[in-house]
């Protein structure tokens, strides 16, 4: 089979950037070094995925670090927040993060990463590490390879679900995810499990990062921080277990890269629905150095320092994309009320 080219997409991307670059230094709000923008993704498949169409693969990961690296000038999230503080940020600042720890963060993203001389910090979930397995891939991998045409789940009040379409089983990781996404951990593990049993699959235990290749990040320049050990949603936890969750992941990760980990993210990162004030005191009293939500917007010098936004566009064309960053610029975010 012939290799498909993919140069003209990719000049015709650089032919906009130019113009793109001049509306957004011209354009921001303020002084543009001013506003940092954060950018938070998950995983970077190899291909496109046919049951997540619209989650990233390396050709759209690669295009968008053109993008980014052509407009905005990206740093170390730590360097950066120094620099926030000192009010000694570049123009148009940006930083990228990853959360949970999945290997194709090394394996595909870290390669384009280093191809367009960018860096990232990665914030994983310690508890899945050299194979563990986070709940939600339990259900999605359980979803994509059964055989069955129905999974019957009448036993967690959740019916029966058909596997008849790819469109059906979206539907269904939609309904399972959002089922198990608040329980307490114990009972979250258990459902997935029976859902697993119901699909008559053995999940898959190569899909996060292995001790060996966080220290291959490590010494690749590449950020780490720490974003519990489980996953949980920390406000459904008792506050002695959230706070173990917390400081577990930090300790073993420090372990494994033999440095201190000063930058935490919250799971999930909803300020009011998945994390609290009393969390962001948890964050605090540990001496982490700052920590990240999933609020949209960009931070500024008054920005809580353990309430950082982060976002991402989800567009595919150069335009849509960058010009939706854009707008995020005009969001500051200097309090979040939880």
């Amino acid at each position: 089979m012939p290799m498909r080219d993919r140069s003209f997409p990719l000049r015709r991307d650089a032919a906009l950037l130019p113009i793109l670059q001049f509306a957004m230094r011209t354009g921001a709000p303020g002084r543009a070094g001013s506003r940092l923008s954060i950018l938070v993704y998950h995983r970077v498949h190899r291909r496109p995925d046919p049951l997540f169409p619209g989650e990233v693969d390396a050709d759209r990961f690669e295009r968008q670090m053109q993008w980014i690296g052509s407009i905005f000038n990206v740093l170390p999230l730590d360097d950066a927040l120094k620099r926030l503080s000192s009010n000694a940020l570049p123009p148009l600042p940006a930083c990228i993060t990853f959360d949970d720890g999945y290997a194709d963060n090394l394996e595909v993203a870290v390669p384009i990463l280093q191809r367009h001389g960018l860096t990232a910090t990665f914030f994983i979930s310690a508890g899945y590490v050299d194979g563990g397995r986070m709940w939600n891939d339990t259900i999605i991998e359980s979803v994509r390879a059964t055989s069955e045409n129905k999974l019957d789940l009448a036993q967690l009040g959740l019916g029966i679900l058909s596997m008849a379409t790819l469109a059906d089983r979206r539907a269904a990781i939609r309904t399972l995810v959002s089922d198990q996404k608040y329980r307490a951990p114990a009972e979250r593990a258990d459902r997935c499990a029976a859902i697993a049993d119901a699909a008559r699959v053995t999940p898959p235990t190569d899909l996060m990062l292995r001790t060996d290749q966080i220290v291959q990040l490590h010494r690749s320049g590449m950020g780490i921080g720490a974003h519990t050990m489980t996953h949980p949603i920390l406000a459904c936890l008792p506050p002695d277990e959230a706070k173990r969750e917390i400081s577990d992941s930090r300790d073993v990760l420090e372990r494994i890269v033999g440095e201190r980990i000063a930058l935490f993210a919250y799971p999930n990162g909803k300020p009011g629905a998945d994390y609290g004030a009393p969390h962001v005191e948890m964050v605090r009293a540990l001496g982490f150095d700052a920590a990240l939500s999933t609020a949209w917007g960009v931070a500024t010098k008054a920005t809580d320092r353990y309430q950082l936004p982060r976002f991402t566009p989800w567009d595919r064309s150069p335009a849509r994309f960058v010009l939706r960053l854009g707008q995020n610029l005009f969001n500051p975010v200097h309090s979040v009320p939880i």
